[in-house]
């Protein structure tokens, strides 16, 4: 949960009181010419297609979306938030445009339980044979399941680190949250030298990562480093990290890194990098307000849908191979489902009335 000092600080940004912000970095002498991703993206966004039901949960939001697409079918899980706090929600639907009348599975009928559970990751480990899902619960967190259209069976929480939140991040947090786990891992064959990511953010300008084998993992993680940061301006990079493998990609587009940051008047967006390894350095690709990986510049909406978020906030691509490595094929159209906002929204930030939405890729 965020103190109240906290969320006023954060309703105050989101009223535009953040106007003037330092200068974003950029490198601009990256050659991608034989690469696959592009240098700029744009998108084309649904109207909201999934809120919160009319039932006894009273729920404000739905936000923080992950999902995966098996054989027509999307699984989708998410956050729900009212200011009594989060927990997560399981759905699943063929026909996008149908998504909002699926039925909702709160995952605390699950093992997993009551309390603070939110932002969740889901992926396939396939050594393993089972399904994980990684979540935030004032630790790092994982619950595991054999069949994932059967959200009853997803197990009480553990975590990534028995001992709490690690001392980098207790150095360098300052006034943020711990927040966003998001777990990949390489493709080496060799289970004992292929290794296992777990990122995390601070909203405080830090992007960490662990690591430990697939032979081990979950256990083994590493004591975090800093895999990103930027000292002049935590909102460039806040939160809602992604890490995907870019399939058919070779040298320094081998990974892609997508995070959340804010525009200049407290609006949402996502910036992106690449690297050759998931360890390695992250170079900008489309970094910026002007030229997002996905925000209010470079997002239209379908025709006869009006601008109702001016926002592109924490979600995921859809992936279609789940497993560890979070393979995306980046030559076709991408879909990235994500949470928006009316602009106009007055309130604290736990009842914020966030929906999800989709975002597809328009290709030149």
């Amino acid at each position: 949960m965020r103190s109240s000092a906290a969320l006023a600080a954060l309703a105050a940004l989101w009223a535009g009181a953040v106007t003037a912000m330092p200068a974003l970095p950029r490198s601009s002498d990256v050659d991608t010419s034989s690469n696959p991703l592009p240098s700029s993206f744009k998108w084309v966004s649904t109207g909201p297609l999934v809120g919160p039901k009319a039932d006894d949960r009273n729920i404000a939001g739905i936000k923080d979306p992950t999902v995966v697409k098996i054989d027509g079918t999307y699984h989708v899980f998410a956050s729900t938030a009212k200011s009594e706090g989060y927990n997560m929600v399981y759905f699943n639907f063929t026909d996008l445009y149908s998504a909002g009348s699926a039925p909702f599975y709160y995952l605390d009928q699950a093992p997993l339980g009551y309390g603070y559970r939110a932002a969740p990751q889901v992926f396939y480990f396939e050594p393993h044979k089972l399904w994980y899902l990684v979540y935030q619960n004032g630790n790092a967190a994982y619950s595991t399941n054999p069949d994932i259209s059967d959200p009853s069976k997803w197990t009480a929480p553990e975590v990534f680190y028995p001992n709490g939140m690690p001392k980098i991040i207790e150095d360098n947090i300052g006034d943020g949250y711990w927040v966003d786990m998001w777990v990949v891992c390489d493709e080496e064959e060799d289970p004992n030298k292929s290794l296992c990511h777990l990122f995390s953010s601070d909203d405080n300008g830090h992007l960490y990562r662990s690591e430990t084998t697939r032979a081990q993992f979950p256990r083994g993680m590493s004591q975090p480093v800093m895999a990103l940061r930027d000292d002049e301006n935590k909102y460039a990079l806040w939160e809602a990290a992604c890490i995907y493998r870019v399939k058919g990609a070779t040298g320094n587009q081998k990974y892609i890194l997508i995070v959340e940051a804010f525009t200049a008047d407290g609006h949402r967006y996502f910036r992106s990098w690449t690297s050759s390894s998931i360890d390695g350095e992250w170079i900008p690709l489309a970094d910026t307000e002007a030229n997002p990986f996905a925000g209010e510049r470079n997002v239209v909406f379908e025709e006869g849908v009006e601008k109702w978020t001016r926002s592109i906030s924490h979600g995921e691509v859809v992936r279609t191979e789940p497993d560890q490595t979070l393979t995306v094929d980046f030559s076709v159209p991408l879909e990235f489902m994500y949470q928006g906002v009316d602009p106009n929204a007055q309130t604290e930030y736990n009842a914020l009335p966030w929906r999800l939405a989709m975002i597809k890729q328009l290709r030149d």
